[in-house]
């Protein structure tokens, strides 16, 4: 599980066995743009369109849950809540519910991985 946009491409680019100069040589990138992406200090690429480049660049397939663990990273990271949980009504009235059990309890790193397992577990 990633925690960032910056992270996964990083990753993802690695499984390819390639430094960020050669992935960005080979697929007409600009180094410092992704380096800044990869480390977090620029937000990732809003558009499908340079989405989709990126993507398909390391190997992922639209549809794929590389696809959409891609896409909600990249819209998480510019501070924004995914277009698909968006317009999820029933969904979206949980979330202040959610957020302020948080802030009120807090929550630990033990307690959010255990909820994502069972919301996992529940979704397949």
């Amino acid at each position: 599980m990633y925690t960032s946009f910056g992270e996964f491409f990083c990753a993802k680019r690695k499984d390819l066995g390639k430094t960020l100069r050669e992935f960005c040589r080979e697929n007409g990138f600009d180094a410092g743009n992704l380096s800044r992406i990869e480390r977090g200090l620029q937000n990732p690429p809003q558009s499908k369109e340079k989405r989709l480049q990126y993507a398909t660049a390391l190997g992922i397939k639209e549809g794929t849950d590389d696809w959409l663990e891609f896409c909600d990273l990249a819209t998480i990271s510019a501070g924004k809540i995914p277009d698909h949980i968006v317009s999820d009504q029933e969904l979206m009235s949980q979330v202040p519910i959610l957020f302020r059990s948080i802030k009120k309890d807090g929550i630990d790193t033990e307690k959010i991985e255990e909820l994502l397992k069972a919301l996992k577990k529940e979704l397949r």
